[in-house]
């Protein structure tokens, strides 16, 4: 566990149910606040490692995305997925998550309609499990 009471612990308790009503019910609002906190908490998973910086998603979603026609958000996405499953990696963990399971789920899975779902789901508990593990061992 953080020794450092100062140190907020990452949250470890995202769930595609949650996140699917929470969402619908503040007409989005919810979703833009959980993306938001991913990429704030990539960043300080994954820095001090990759020396990389990951855009903060309001930024993406208000002002990259609508100028790039969604391009943006596609890139973003990519990289993000792929910045997960490398950390997901250096951390030991046998968890497949990368830029392929952003093609392969949510954007041809969308064709099934429950394509993205599943990423959403993975992104989550990829999430989980880093934000678990950052808050154990930092």
């Amino acid at each position: 566990m953080n020794n450092n009471p100062a140190i907020a612990p990452l949250k470890t308790d995202r769930s595609l149910a949650k996140f699917i009503l929470l969402s619908l019910i503040t007409f989005g609002i919810y979703g833009l606040v959980v993306m938001t906190e991913i990429s704030t908490s990539i960043n300080k998973i994954a820095s001090p490692y990759d020396q990389k910086k990951t855009m903060h998603f309001c930024l993406l979603f208000f002002l990259i995305a609508p100028i790039t026609l969604g391009i943006g958000s596609l890139v973003w996405s990519h990289n993000l997925s792929n910045r997960i499953g490398a950390e997901l990696k250096r951390r030991g963990f046998n968890f497949e998550f990368s830029a392929t399971t952003f093609w392969l789920w949510n954007i041809l899975g969308s064709f099934i309609i429950v394509g993205p779902f599943i990423y959403s789901h993975k992104l989550l508990t990829a999430m989980n499990m880093l934000s678990d593990d950052y808050n154990k061992r930092g």
